[in-house]
């Protein structure tokens, strides 16, 4: 299997900075794209959408951290043993997160988010606008387990 290599295209400033787990939606934070590599002209029409997705690095987890087999989410042993990749839990292999947030305004090269779930300095690998049709087309489902976890998430 080949690496791959990719660059931040810019990080998060502000909001959060320790790690916590819930009450993600009243965390408001500035997405501050690298200057180096990135104009205004890349957000362009960005801000016309309401929300967006944002693909990040969870780089503070410690390499010892990693899970590639099942765990309880957060520990919880109320909850079944669930593989790494049957939950959204920050200690992947890849330590890929990727968010959901609601889109503010944009300011050059400043997005302004809230309900990023990801901590001051986190290195930001990727920004798409969210659009309705990459949705789910049919009706969504998921373990008891989930939705007590996420009932705090935001």
């Amino acid at each position: 299997m080949s690496e791959i290599r990719v660059l931040p295209v810019g990080h998060v400033v502000g909001g959060r900075v320790p790690v916590e787990d819930d009450d993600w939606g009243r965390v408001e934070a500035v997405i501050q794209l690298d200057s180096e590599r990135f104009g205004p002209e890349a957000l362009y029409g960005l801000d016309g959408f309401s929300h967006i997705e944002v693909v990040f690095h969870f780089d503070r987890v410690p390499a010892e951290k990693i899970e590639t087999g099942a765990r309880h989410p957060r520990g919880n042993t109320d909850w079944p043993l669930v593989g790494i990749f049957g939950q959204r839990g920050k200690n992947r292999p890849n330590l890929l997160g990727v968010s959901r947030c609601r889109l503010l305004k944009v300011d050059g090269l400043d997005i302004h988010v809230s309900g990023l779930d990801a901590v001051d300095g986190t290195p930001v690998l990727d920004i798409k606008p969210w659009m309705a049709e990459f949705g789910p087309l049919d009706e969504v489902t998921q373990p008891a387990w989930a939705t007590e976890l996420m009932r705090d998430y935001y």
